[in-house]
């Protein structure tokens, strides 16, 4: 690689390989290119390392997959050695268990910390990319690897007066790490998704009161957390193989469950509502596995629709709160499904109020609180857990220019796109992990990360031996990997939701379903492009 990788200026720092990026991705992207004999540094904004795992600090923070499948799996030694303590993992046990690996394979001595990255530049005549921190420090490098998360670019609520509140704010993405004191506090929260359903369990069991602000009541399945018991991590481990080589070839979203063989259409009504049960009583995303058919049959979807807002009526005592939280505007499973902690159950708490937004109206800050419809709710605290600008939020962040000065930000007008979502076309050696045209956010994140650097692995192997410098893609190519992940999605029911999938979440953000829905085809489709001289490439 070294006779590949020369950079033509020595008057600035310079290294083969920059990575954005300390959480899962940039950790194992430093471990592998390393290896490979490269000179890498990993630039993040954080003051530590851990990527989402390091900012998503909010009281209930959790995985919302198994931590036995949540982890790596490249190192045998280091699954050995790693033990879990939950079924799904909470915060801090995912932030050490990230610190472990990085003190594990001597990686922090090729990250720089507190850097924030602000312009990347491709310099044509030269063939590198000049990168610039927001300190005003240049590096040059002839590769960059944007492993910056699909969520890490924590979206500002579109609320009026948000300056003006007089209490609190904070982030549930940039939650403080020495904490939020809540005790006895009027606490408002605004936001019913992922975040929020984990969090608002827990603010209620210490907030004098609180109040939940909902512009669109979520789906959420109960987690049934529980201590890891030694008779299920040795029955995981006794099968690690192959439960790893099915999760990458054979699980639709990387994440084994129980997967149905048969339509919901297929079985009697009291079938289903015994296999309904059977899934509610286990917990997690594995409910929407109950039927194969789920998230591609709109009758089969609100069976299973129509099932939990049996158990939202169920748990909840006061109807009218009920129907609030019951989701009737889009098919369940096609916004992230949640997995919460008696998410629903708390509005049954006597400190506890939902205001629905459709029913009020919008809402607006004012000094003393959160006014919805004719009405000011005191707060102290004021919780935001208003989501991310997914998948492009966190590379448009930064000023990325490729050929000819062209702007990513200009490219991307219409909608993200990238060829496999690793190049986006006019951005030579730009590689991004898990962005726009890979299975990304639809997917078990670990798995689609691993399958991107070992793919990154063999692609900068094949040009070294090819003596190639630059690679790059053609807009022709993007366009129809992108239509064929638009055909895909166009098969399911996730297009008929107005989520942060495709972007509804961002005002003005250009609309689309960028990720590519399986993640075994989607590696088979990689292995075939590797195998034909990675087909669809540029290279010079």
């Amino acid at each position: 690689m070294a006779e590949v990788i020369h950079l033509a200026q020595a008057d600035r720092p310079s290294f083969d390989v920059i990575i954005i990026g300390a959480g899962f991705a940039g950790l194992y992207a430093l471990h592998t290119l390393r290896g490979m004999g490269l000179s890498v540094r990993v630039f993040e904004q954080g003051d530590g390392i851990g990527g989402a795992w390091f900012w998503n600090r909010y009281p209930g923070a959790r995985c919302d997959v198994e931590s036995l499948q949540y982890s790596y799996s490249f190192s045998e030694e280091l699954e050995r050695e790693w033990a879990w303590t939950e079924r799904y993992a909470q915060q801090p046990e995912i932030l050490n268990y990230l610190k472990f690996v990085a003190d594990k394979f001597n990686l922090r001595k090729d990250i720089q910390l507190e850097t924030r990255i602000e312009s990347l530049v491709f310099q044509d005549d030269a063939g590198i990319w000049r990168v610039t921190t927001r300190g005003g420090d240049a590096f040059e490098s002839r590769f960059v690897i944007a492993a910056t998360g699909c969520l890490s670019s924590a979206k500002a609520p579109d609320v009026k007066g948000i300056g003006l509140f007089q209490g609190r704010t904070v982030f549930t993405g940039r939650w403080p790490k020495e904490g939020v004191d809540l005790n006895g506090k009027r606490v408002c929260v605004i936001g019913t998704g992922s975040s929020a359903i984990q969090t608002i369990p827990e603010i209620a069991k210490t907030a004098g009161h609180l109040t939940v602000f909902q512009r669109t009541a979520n789906f959420s399945i109960p987690a049934r957390n529980a201590p890891l018991t030694p008779e299920r991590v040795a029955d995981w481990k006794a099968n690690l193989p192959e439960n790893r080589r099915r999760a990458r070839e054979e699980a639709i979203t990387g994440t084994l469950y129980k997967f149905a063989v048969k339509s919901a259409h297929d079985a009697g009504p009291e079938e289903r509502a015994a296999e309904f049960e059977e899934r509610w009583r286990v917990g997690g995303a594995g409910f929407m596995h109950a039927y194969n058919d789920l998230l591609r049959n709109e009758e089969s979807n609100r069976l299973a629709a129509d099932f939990v807002r049996g158990q939202i009526r169920a748990i909840v005592k006061d109807p009218q709160i009920s129907a609030r939280l019951s989701p009737d505007d889009h098919p369940i499973g096609t916004k992230r499904i949640c997995v919460d902690s008696d998410y629903y159950a708390t509005f049954n708490r006597e400190n506890v109020d939902l205001v629905a937004l459709k029913e009020t109206g919008g809402i607006e800050i004012v000094p003393e609180g959160v006014m919805a419809g004719d009405r000011i709710h005191p707060c102290d605290v004021l919780v935001l857990a208003t989501g991310y600008d997914a998948i492009s939020g966190p590379l448009l962040a930064m000023d990325v220019r490729g050929r000819n000065g062209r702007a990513l930000r200009d490219k991307w007008k219409s909608g993200a796109k990238g060829y496999l979502g690793i190049n986006p076309a006019g951005f030579p050696n730009l590689l991004t992990i898990t962005g726009p045209g890979s299975p990304s956010v639809i997917s078990n994140v670990v798995v689609s990360i691993e399958q991107h650097v070992e793919f990154i692995e063999r692609l900068l192997k094949h040009m070294a031996t090819r003596k190639y410098a630059i690679v790059d893609s053609t807009e022709k190519v993007e366009a129809e990997w992108m239509a064929r992940v638009t055909e895909i999605a166009n098969g399911t029911l996730y297009p008929k939701a107005n989520s942060w999938y495709v972007g509804a979440n961002v005002p003005g953000k250009p609309r689309g379903f960028i990720a590519f829905i399986g993640v075994g085809a989607y590696r088979k489709i990689c292995d075939e492009i590797a195998a034909d001289n990675f087909r669809g490439f540029e290279f010079s």
